[in-house]
């Protein structure tokens, strides 16, 4: 066999396998990216809960004295939770008697799903999560992604026992939000953001009499609108916001939580009235 032709042999291979995969049908496409997917799940679940046990058996090794200090904070922290907890209780009665005495529609329902991390997507890091729960716990595509500092975004894939989530940081993704204080709706987008560097998104059609500098920032959370994400979460802060160039509008700069970069876990809410 000719030399030229067993050093051109992996290019043609590659170009024979590259032109099969181009005719393939799309079903066929989509069936074996899911089954790929679904093959390649159980390892990186697998390595998650390796991960988890290494941090058990990390906080073994600290002295009794720092064991009892972190037990003192914690039944602090439990005790201001239970009073949160309480008046939460509270306000949601008070909450109900007011919407049925005004004959006001209830805000839906969700059940809380708390789940972990298993890994980021690393060619878009600002983009996805892969979290530790799917079809196996009921979460549903479309459901809405929360922590404790706001809004991470929605289950934009569901697998047997995983699930994909679009953070709010991604350019695909797009919501009504409003400035906290303020009802007029406005349109949020996630940013082209450098891997590893802080998340920004970009908001329009803000009204002209809003203002916000770096000095000054404003506080950007959902309006409720469409249904999907419940009103009044954080988004992040809004840090620059300058006239558009059609002059009706403005245009503004969010920066989003830093802790979106480091999540090891989350809470999918699932509605309990999918309708």
């Amino acid at each position: 066999m000719p030399p030229r032709f067993d050093q051109a042999r992996p290019f043609v291979t590659l170009g024979v396998v590259v032109a099969i995969w181009l005719l393939l049908p799309v079903v066929i496409k989509g069936g074996l990216r899911i089954s790929f997917f679904e093959l390649q799940a159980p390892v990186s679940v697998s390595a998650s809960y390796l991960r988890d046990l290494q941090e058990y058996w990390g906080l073994r090794v600290h002295s009794k004295p720092e064991l009892i200090a972190a037990g003192r904070d914690l039944a602090r922290a439990n005790a201001a939770f239970e009073l949160a907890s309480q008046q939460n209780t509270e306000f949601l009665a008070e909450i109900r008697r007011l919407e049925n005495l005004l004959q006001v529609p209830a805000h839906t329902d969700y059940r809380f799903e708390h789940v972990r991390v298993v890994r980021r997507d690393f060619s878009g890091w600002w983009q996805r999560l892969i979290i530790r729960k799917g079809k196996n716990y009921g979460i549903p595509v479309g459901a809405p992604v929360v922590f404790t500092g706001g809004v991470v975004g929605r289950v934009v894939e569901v697998r047997a026992y995983t699930a994909v989530v679009e953070l709010i940081s991604s350019p695909n993704l797009r919501l009504a939000a409003v400035i906290e204080g303020d009802t007029r709706p406005m349109s949020f987008q996630g940013g082209l953001n450098p891997t590893f560097g802080p998340a920004k998104a970009v908001i329009e059609f803000v009204p002209l009499d809003i203002f916000a500098s770096a000095a000054a920032t404003r506080r950007l959370v959902t309006s409720g609108l469409g249904g999907v994400f419940p009103p009044g979460l954080t988004l992040g802060q809004v840090v620059k916001i300058e006239p558009s160039t059609d002059g009706l509008f403005k245009t503004g700069e969010v920066l989003l939580d830093p802790r979106l970069g480091e999540l090891t876990e989350v809470t999918v809410l699932v509605p309990l009235n999918p309708s």
